[in-house]
């Protein structure tokens, strides 16, 4: 019986259609140390590893004016060499000419006429380095399903997945049923709470943002990428009472409005209007990643003291969750995945070619491998996510955790040439908010709750 995408995976081909300068692919960039092994010996590992990976020998087949779902069958012609390629970096072979691979290589789009996916094997780095980058369409993994098809591959996976049968679903969750329909929820008192957030977000989609960091795209990338110390960010969490993801879009504000003020324009309340996707389902590889919903905050690029701008995003995101944006973004998108393909299809076009104004920028976070990994024998030190970039988005950014880090990757339009800031910006504005919370010790109230002095 043939697998058919759902409404919802079949709306990133949509969204691709709208405008031939958007390719919805997602990468995963493993920087390794050590010699680079043989081209031939890389393939057959590869390949070899990929096996218990159906999904990477079949194509999908589409059917005329999209009545009918886009189907998976088996790629006839399949041949690996297709689909694994080699690079080599331009001298002095440092991350700079690495980022500019990694651009270059998300530019152009995947071949819907063989299996949606490439890896691709990156020498001439210094430092005894080398690098594999992993491109896949996003109608077959999203960034999160991505970081973990990499630790699928890596000695690590596969040695379990060998020793438990093949590392399909174990490791490597994309290849888990993604033709399941999500649950709509009919209770009338559950919509109700929900108009709220649906009037929320769609009033942040069609209000025009005050900046100038959206807008149409081009067809070719610019990518960069920061490192931050996880200890640190964990630090900064227990002194003034955030989480994580607070901390790093604090510091992605902070990096947007320096980008801006440098231009000489001037940031308010809702210039950095930010698409925030947040899971809600269970972290199971093998469950449907339908489970996702939305939250649109504007973040406080107005705010110039670090803390506060800090406080306030925890505050902001506390409120569109209570607010009901994210059940209401829940909602949407489970309703979404209930549209017949024809009409889900036609929906995406047509977002994909509105001139929107009102989002900003899309932030995702990623949780990665806990333990370091090894491929062919070679230590991974980096993992960097990419995220793609499209309906006038001309920044996204992607953070993943890996071994006690958070690697940040900001991919943008090839007219964005700030985005080697942005990512340094990002680097220094967590340094700015460690320093702070070394000067500050967290004091607790008769009902437990943390409390900070003002900066």
């Amino acid at each position: 019986m043939a697998e058919h995408l759902t409404p919802l995976d079949a709306g990133f081909l949509g969204v691709e259609d709208s405008d031939h300068n958007v390719s919805m692919a997602t990468g995963t960039l493993a920087v390794l140390d050590g010699p680079i092994p043989d081209h031939s010996e890389v393939v057959a590992t590869l390949a070899e590893r990929l096996r218990g990976c159906p999904r990477f020998g079949q194509r999908l087949v589409r059917h005329a004016l999209d009545l009918g779902a886009p189907e998976w069958v088996d790629d006839p012609h399949f041949d690996i060499a297709h689909h694994i390629g080699r690079v080599a970096v331009p001298a002095p072979g440092g991350d700079a000419e690495l980022h500019g691979v990694v651009a270059d290589v998300m530019s152009w789009r995947l071949d819907r006429d063989r299996p949606l996916w490439e890896i691709w094997v990156i020498g001439g780095l210094s430092g005894d380095r080398w690098a594999l980058l992993m491109k896949v369409h996003h109608c077959i993994a999203d960034a999160n399903a991505t970081a973990h098809m990499l630790k699928g591959l890596s000695d690590n996976g596969f040695a379990r997945g060998a020793a438990h049968g093949p590392p399909n679903a174990a490791e490597v969750p994309h290849d888990a049923p993604r033709s399941a329909r999500p649950l709509l929820d009919l209770n009338p008192v559950h919509w109700l709470y929900n108009l709220r957030g649906v009037v929320e977000f769609a009033a942040g989609v069609l209000q025009p943002a005050a900046s100038s960091l959206n807008g149409p795209i081009t067809s070719r990338r610019r990518y960069s990428a920061a490192r931050v110390s996880l200890d640190d960010v964990q630090q900064v969490c227990q002194v003034f009472g955030v989480t994580v993801n607070d901390v790093v879009l604090a510091a992605l504000t902070d990096s947007y409005r320096d980008f801006m003020i440098r231009r000489g324009e001037v940031p308010q309340p809702d210039s950095l209007r930010t698409l925030v996707p947040v899971s809600m389902g269970s972290a199971e590889p093998q469950d449907s990643d339908n489970r996702v919903s939305l939250l649109l905050p504007s973040l406080p690029i107005e705010e110039s003291n670090p803390v506060q701008r800090l406080l306030t995003v925890r505050y902001r995101l506390s409120q569109a969750k209570a607010g009901g944006q994210r059940h209401a973004g829940r909602a949407v998108m489970s309703a979404a995945g209930l549209l017949p393909v024809a009409w889900s299809s036609w929906a995406a076009r047509l977002l994909g070619r509105l001139p929107q104004r009102g989002v900003v920028a899309l932030a995702t976070s990623v949780p990665g491998p806990v333990e370091p990994l090894q491929i062919m024998g070679c230590d991974v030190v980096q993992v960097l996510p990419v995220p793609p970039i499209a309906m006038q988005l001309r920044t996204g950014v992607s953070i993943l955790s890996y071994a006690g880090n958070l690697f940040i990757g900001v991919l943008a339009d090839f007219e964005f040439a700030g985005v080697d800031e942005l990512a340094r910006g990002l680097e220094s504005a967590v340094a700015r908010l460690v320093a702070r919370s070394k000067r500050r010790k967290p004091l607790r109230d008769w009902h437990g709750l943390t409390l900070v002095h003002s900066a």
